[in-house]
């Protein structure tokens, strides 16, 4: 049975309120997934120049510290910095760790701050065969999908925070 609505009824104003709301929302979606998307790949900005010495980056790729707590997000995070899937950590919450790269578990009362840091800026410096990819680096990669060249997989802010959070680990 086929209903049919008049056009001047409340409930035709009614449903048409409801598909304009529908259309606004789903509109504010699409163009705030755009806004993201975009800022997914972190390091579109010029990159910050490093001296590495010893195996290690020892200042801040930021001059200051990172946030500890957000670099423990990144390290979950699927979409940015996912530690997880190739380590252990201290995050019960989530289930699966890697075993593919070191436990970090007691990372940093193993390694300095520098020699972190390095590990995450560009790990094929201390081990060319190492399958770990370097976070922030624009190039020197083979087969890369258009959209990611020229781009860091994280910003040097996100790097100082995942220094910062790795530190913790003792």
């Amino acid at each position: 049975m086929d209903m049919v609505i008049e056009e001047g009824s409340s409930r035709a104003k009614k449903e048409a309120a409801l598909g304009v709301r529908i259309l606004a929302v789903g509109a504010l979606g699409v163009v705030l997934g755009l806004a993201f998307s975009t800022n997914a790949i972190a390091g579109k900005d010029k990159m910050v120049k490093f001296m590495i010495k010893d195996d290690a980056i020892a200042k801040s790729l930021t001059g200051k510290p990172g946030n500890a707590a957000n670099g423990r997000k990144l390290a979950i995070s699927r979409k940015k910095g996912n530690c997880l899937a190739c380590h252990v950590l201290p995050i019960p919450e989530q289930p699966y760790h890697g075993n593919v790269g070191p436990d970090l578990m007691d990372v940093a009362s193993r390694l300095s701050e520098g020699e972190i840091r390095l590990r995450i800026v560009n790990p094929k410096v201390f081990n060319p065969d190492t399958i770990m990819p370097a976070f922030y680096r624009k190039d020197g990669f083979v087969r890369v999908l258009k959209k990611f060249k020229g781009k860091t997989m994280l910003s040097a802010s996100d790097v100082e925070d995942l220094v910062a959070y790795t530190m913790t680990l003792k």
